[in-house]
């Protein structure tokens, strides 16, 4: 396991919907660990990566040498390839969005490392071009799609084992590794805030937990509280919502994991239904094991323990691939990867700052 969250990158089993060199994928702006993740699930799904193009020729040599792709000599000859169906990044968060326009005109899909968007204006752009292209804005919401204890909470909502799910509590603590972190890290403009950032996650489990189609921001806050030495940093954030249906939600995310964590944060979700509840400790169930994947469930038969390591795999990828190809929203559907999107952007602008 990783000691800090950019660079988590999960490890699952091959699960190819796809034959070798049917879709072809390639990989653009290495800036964010991420990409190492969301290239693991397309490559495990049966996707080929052709081709990395990155600003850095060092960490587009590293990337080549270890999934096996050739290193573009400019973005126009990825983006020029017919061959090429889907283009995965993980650029700098302020520039997800306009490198998402770009691919989006130049007749591919778009798979982005969260948070895709810094402002409400990159996501109508988003919005408006998807539109007039026909092409996919995709997001790598990992906190949810790439942790098979969440995977199978969602399994579980399906099957209405809790019943309605009326509210929804989301942690994302996480490690700050600061010695470790590029300057765009510590630069708001670049990163978007604390609520926009990782709190992106967060909005997306929300509404996915709950069925919710919006939403109305009722509070939020962000704080530097410990670091004063990074004055843009925002290293503590919460927020409360109201979904459309009813069902409510507060989240908390902060940069504050200390090291005695034997992993880079302690993310927890709990679903609370109208006939039982769910709680998720993702990455590790704290004093007891260092693994991940644990969900705990109450209902109206008892206590259970699942350990979901092994049990669900990351169908998102191979979803992914399949609606790409036939044009379908089986994976995720547009409008709910911006609404995650639109949320944590809407948190973020309403936030006060606590002195």
């Amino acid at each position: 396991m990783s000691s800090d969250g950019m660079n988590y990158a999960p490890v699952g089993k091959a699960q190819p919907v796809v034959k070798p060199g049917d879709f072809s994928f390639a990989v653009m702006a290495l800036d964010h660990g991420h990409i190492n993740g969301q290239t693991n699930g397309l490559v495990e799904a049966g996707a080929t990566c052709k081709w990395v193009w990155d600003s850095d020729p060092k960490r587009a040599e590293d990337f080549s040498k270890k999934y096996g792709c050739k290193i573009a000599r400019s973005k126009a000859e990825v983006l020029e390839d017919k061959d090429v169906r889907l283009v995965a990044a993980a650029a700098i968060p302020c520039d997800r969005g306009p490198l998402g326009i770009e691919v989006m005109r130049a007749g591919k899909d778009y798979f982005t490392d969260k948070t895709p968007f810094t402002s409400l204006e990159q996501l109508e752009l988003a919005r408006k071009t998807t539109r007039e292209t026909g092409k996919k804005y995709m997001v790598y919401y990992s906190e949810r799609l790439h942790v098979e204890a969440a995977v199978y909470a969602g399994h579980l909502v399906q099957q209405g084992a809790i019943g309605r799910v009326y509210n929804v509590i989301g942690l994302g603590p996480h490690r700050l590794s600061a010695p470790t972190r590029p300057a765009w890290f510590f630069k708001k403009a670049q990163y978007g805030g604390i609520l926009t950032d990782i709190g992106s996650h967060q909005c997306e489990q929300f509404l996915h937990y709950t069925g919710a189609r919006d939403g109305v921001v009722e509070s939020a806050r962000v704080a530097n509280y410990h670091h004063p030495e990074y004055p843009e940093l925002e290293d503590y954030g919460d927020a409360s919502v109201t979904g459309d249906n009813g069902a409510t939600f507060h989240y908390r995310v902060d940069w504050m994991t200390p090291d005695g964590l034997g992993t880079w944060g302690d993310g927890r979700a709990v679903l609370m239904g109208s006939e039982g509840y769910i709680e998720l400790r993702k990455y590790i169930d704290v004093a007891r094991q260092k693994s991940g994947d644990h969900l705990y469930l109450v209902d109206k038969k008892g206590e259970h323990y699942i350990d979901c390591k092994g049990k669900t795999g990351f169908p998102y990828f191979g979803s992914l691939i399949l609606d790409s190809l036939h044009r379908t929203e089986n994976a995720m559907t547009q409008e709910h990867a911006f609404k995650a999107a639109e949320l944590c952007l809407k948190c973020q602008a309403k936030a006060v700052k606590v002195a």
